[in-house]
């Protein structure tokens, strides 16, 4: 396990709910690879924070690497409908044309 993901671990100890430690963690496993490990604290980031926009871009770059498109599909259209009702303009674009090259 890397340096940074032990460091993020060791925060969350502190907070459980911390959704920065917990996106933080669901990046650096996705990174390295470990899908499975990603999405599951990707959907924690979600569950904690469900307007925490860019958990449902990565979760769904994520799905899209284990060859389940539908799942991602879904989850970028969930992730859409956060960003525009919390008006993060930035992720709503992001999450658009990512769900454009899902739908494609």
């Amino acid at each position: 396990m890397s340096d940074r993901i032990n460091q993020l671990r060791n925060m969350l100890e502190s907070e459980p709910n911390d959704t920065f430690c917990l996106y933080g963690i669901a990046m650096e496993y996705a990174k390295t690879g470990q899908s499975e490990r990603a999405l599951a604290h990707f959907d924690r980031t979600i569950e904690v924070d469900p307007d925490y926009c860019y958990a449902y871009y990565h979760k769904a770059r994520c799905l899209m690497e284990l060859d389940r498109t539908e799942e991602a599909r879904s989850t970028l259209e969930e992730g859409l409908s956060h960003a525009r009702s919390s008006g993060d303009i930035h992720a709503e674009g992001e999450i658009e044309s990512l769900l454009a090259s899902v739908s494609a």
